[in-house]
């Protein structure tokens, strides 16, 4: 049918499209061409394959197709010749091996992470960056971006289209930078990989309540880096941090897909392995960070002590009040502080973590964040103030963009009633 072949193009898309994007800015050397020939491949085969099936190797499908229709816009270029003995070499009409249109000559071999300095290339603003290589590596709509920075939409489309055309402009080259400028880009890389992994690990819009692919392409992509940069303590923190993240990803659902949350999962489905990755890595990034860590050693820190206990209850939450108070330190910010309400709460009680929760009302980035009033619905129910809890998760069910996380806060509104 149709509509199964519709859901067959989305998986693929999902799965192909970052990859697709950095191996056509390899050939066509600017992001927002690449785009938009990746695109035009996905119109191509929403167009041709309900009728002729999906391809036997979809991405290399897409690939050529894409090849193909940058190839025709050289050709209306003025440097037509020179473009097409670079680009359509070797362009045969049965479908080619991905591989071979990528050359190895920065020795990492990689064109997402290529994509990703690019992405993150000074020319651009923070913002931009972060925005632009969620478009382009995470996958992500606008509107995704929008609600993970807690910013207008319109905003991160403004943002989006101006670093293309920055990027363009400034003939960025697509490559991964050596030296001092490596060590200026690796903090926005790393910022990047933080936010497609948070994306993936709590997905802010749809009907599923992670999106694993994004996870794994973000610790994928941190592994690489803490290669390239083996003396940076921040790359081992964020790598050490997915890394325990993403060992709980088995237990954090149940049948249907159901949300299950952290007091309620079943520990001995935690991935011991990832746990042990992400314990080692932590390890080398206190080592390296020598008494200073910074944020993303931190929240490995965190993680870790999630990691270690064995049940819900063995959690050692004083320790990650205080830790959660050294990152508010290092990293102000209105989300930490409600991550540390939260860990107060459980390390001294409810009313402690509630008295933070209402100073943060005041904080204009947090009015529309749900997490706000299903923290603080939490809170009211341990307190027996029940008929307020419900009317906290009622109002975070309206806020969130995520069904299933809409359904567990409307579940919980109802008990409270």
């Amino acid at each position: 049918m149709a509509t199964d072949t519709h859901r067959a193009i989305e998986a693929v898309w999902r799965i192909e499209a970052a990859r697709l994007i950095a191996g056509l800015t390899r050939l066509v050397l600017d992001v927002g061409v690449a785009e938009e020939l990746a695109q035009d491949a996905l119109v191509a085969a929403l167009e041709q394959w309900p009728a002729e099936g999906v391809p036997h190797n979809p991405g290399a499908w897409l690939m050529t197709t894409a090849k193909r229709r940058g190839i025709d816009r050289i050709r209306r270029n003025e440097t037509y010749r020179r473009k097409v003995e670079e680009v359509g070499r070797g362009l045969e009409e049965s479908s080619p091996d991905i591989a071979t249109l990528v050359a190895d000559d920065d020795g990492i071999g990689d064109d997402l992470l290529r994509l990703m300095f690019v992405a993150c290339h000074p020319v651009l603003s923070a913002e931009a960056r972060a925005a632009l290589t969620l478009r382009l590596l995470g996958g992500l709509s606008t509107e995704e971006i929008a609600r993970a920075f807690l910013v207008p939409e319109p905003t991160v489309a403004q943002r989006i289209v101006r670093a293309k055309k920055t990027l363009a402009k400034a003939r960025v080259p697509f490559e991964v930078p050596q030296g001092d400028e490596l060590a200026a880009r690796l903090g926005p890389v790393l910022e990047v990989l933080y936010l497609i992994f948070n994306e993936g690990y709590a997905a802010t819009a749809g009907d599923d309540w992670m999106r694993p692919a994004l996870c794994e392409e973000a610790l994928r992509l941190g592994r690489v880096l803490v290669r390239l940069t083996p003396r940076e303590p921040e790359a081992y923190g964020l790598v050490a941090l997915m890394e325990m993240q993403s060992s709980r990803a088995g237990a954090r659902t149940g049948a249907g897909g159901v949300p299950i949350l952290l007091a309620d999962q079943n520990r001995a489905r935690w991935d011991q392995l990832l746990i042990r990755r992400g314990l080692a890595a932590l390890e080398r990034a206190e080592a390296l960070a020598a008494g200073e860590p910074g944020p993303y050693v931190l929240q490995a820190a965190i993680a870790a002590c999630h990691a270690r206990a064995r049940h819900f209850q063995d959690t050692d939450w004083k320790s990650i009040a205080q830790l959660y108070e050294d990152l508010a330190r290092a990293q102000p910010s209105p989300v930490v502080e409600l991550n540390r309400a939260v860990a107060l709460s459980m390390a001294y009680g409810p009313e402690t973590g509630l008295a933070l929760l209402d100073q943060l009302l005041a904080f204009p980035a947090l009015r529309t964040y749900h997490l706000l009033p299903s923290v603080r619905g939490d809170l009211l129910v341990k307190l027996g103030r029940r008929s307020e809890a419900k009317m906290e998760f009622e109002r975070a069910a309206a806020l969130t963009r995520n069904e299933r996380e809409r359904t567990l806060l409307l579940d919980r509104a109802a008990a409270c009633a």
